[in-house]
């Protein structure tokens, strides 16, 4: 029998985000300067989902949070990072529960 195999990436493409236009972004750098200096950027490396990317032409953090699937991982490796739940009824929606 043949094994199926599917990436992380078709298994995220799965899930829903409903984005708040308004309140925007449940993420933030609390001091990108502090990104600059830090070593390991281990935000970039935690994330299963890839929210993180360093921009290498401005070298900073962005943050592509439509991505998020809000584990809590990043915010438990990182201190500079600012997270919180989006607003009621905004964010991940799994399809599949």
């Amino acid at each position: 029998m043949e094994e199926c195999k599917m990436r992380l990436e078709d298994k995220l493409y799965l899930n829903g985000y409903k984005i708040d236009e308004i309140g925007g972004s449940h993420l933030h750098i609390k001091d990108p300067d502090v990104c600059k200096t830090c070593e390991l950027k281990q935000c970039l490396y935690i994330c299963a989902c890839k929210v993180y990317e360093l921009d290498e032409n401005t070298d900073k953090i962005v943050i592509n949070y439509d991505a998020c699937v809000e584990c809590g991982t990043c915010r438990i490796a990182c201190d500079n990072i600012d997270w919180k739940y989006p607003r009621g009824g905004f964010g991940i929606a799994y399809k599949f529960g």
